[in-house]
C-alpha cells in the first residue's frame, strides 16, 4: 500500500480509499499499483464479501490520472500497457460500490463506473473533460457511459468535456442514489453490509451474469445465467438456504 492510498477490511466489506485530498485524490501510477494489489487481496480472501471504494475529503472522489505524472512514461505504447486502476476494479469478482463525493473527473470517472453500484453525494459533480486536453479517456470511458447514460448523453460528455451535477446524473442513470455527503460514505456501508449478508457465491456469479448481459448474444446469455444458476445450486450455501428457509431463520452462508 502506500500513504495515499488506504485498503481496510471490517466486517466482511473492504475499503479502498482514494486518500490524495490535496490534490484532488489524483491518481500516481503507485497508487494504481497500490489499488491492483488491493483488488487482488480482495479476490483471494475469504474474509471479503463486498467492496466500497471512495475518495478523502468532500471535494473529489477522484480527479482521474494525475496528469502531472504522465510525461514519466518513456513512449506512448508504456503509458497504453501501464497498470490500470480501472482495469483492476472490473477484475474484482467482489461487489464494489462506489461513493462519490465531490469530483469524478476523466479517470475518476471511470474508476466510478467500474464499480458495480454507485451513490453519490448531493454535491457530486461528474465530466470526461480528456477532449478538452487533446485526448480521449482509455479506461472504459465510452463503454461504461453508453452502458449507463445512453449514446446521446455519452456523446454530451465525451465530446464537450463538460461537467454533469448529482441530480442530472441520478436521471440519466449513472448513479443510484444521491445524498448528502455526511451520509454517503455510511450509506456505501449499508448497501455493502446487505450484500455482504448475502450467500456470497451467488453475489459473485450475480456480478459475471450480468456483464455477460452486455456482452453476450440474448440467448448465450441466457445459456450462460442458467449455467451459473446450476453452479449455484450446487454449493453448501444454496442448501443452507433452502433449510434456513424451512427452519423460518437467517441462513449462515460459508463461501462454499
Amino acid at each position: 500500500m502506500t500513504d495515499d492510498l488506504r485498503f481496510t477490511i471490517q466486517d466482511r466489506v473492504a475499503t479502498i480509499l482514494i486518500d490524495r485530498a490535496h490534490k484532488l485524490n489524483a491518481m500516481t501510477p503507485a497508487m494504481a499499483d497500490a489499488l491492483v494489489a488491493a483488488v487482488a487481496e480482495c479476490n483471494a480472501s475469504d474474509a471479503v464479501r463486498a467492496v466500497v471504494v471512495t475518495g478523502a475529503g468532500e471535494k473529489a472522489f477522484s480527479a482521474g490520472s494525475d496528469i502531472t505524472a504522465l510525461d514519466g512514461y518513456a513512449t506512448a505504447w508504456d503509458f497504453r500497457n501501464r497498470a490500470d486502476y480501472c482495469d483492476a476494479l472490473r477484475a474484482c469478482r467482489k461487489p464494489v460500490i462506489a461513493a462519490i463525493n465531490g469530483y469524478a473527473l476523466g479517470g475518476g470517472l471511470e474508476t466510478a463506473m467500474a464499480c458495480d453500484i454507485r451513490i453519490a453525494s448531493t454535491n457530486a459533480r461528474f465530466a470526461a473533460p480528456e477532449i478538452k486536453l487533446g485526448w480521449i479517456g482509455g479506461g472504459g470511458m465510452a463503454t461504461g457511459l453508453a452502458y449507463s447514460v445512453g449514446t446521446s448523453n455519452a456523446a454530451m460528455l465525451l465530446l464537450t468535456g463538460d461537467m454533469i451535477d448529482a441530480d442530472r446524473a441520478l436521471a440519466w442513470g449513472l448513479v443510484s442514489e444521491v445524498l448528502a455527503s455526511d451520509r454517503l460514505v455510511e450509506r456505501a456501508h449499508e448497501i455493502a453490509d446487505v450484500i455482504a449478508s448475502r450467500a456470497p457465491i451467488a453475489a459473485e456469479t450475480a456480478k459475471l451474469n450480468l456483464r455477460a448481459a452486455f456482452t453476450m448474444p440474448w440467448d448465450k446469455a441466457i445459456e450462460y445465467e442458467r449455467d451459473l444458476q446450476a453452479i449455484c445450486f450446487a454449493t453448501d450455501d444454496a442448501r443452507e438456504g433452502r433449510v434456513a428457509f424451512a427452519e423460518k431463520r437467517a441462513p449462515d452462508f460459508k463461501r462454499r
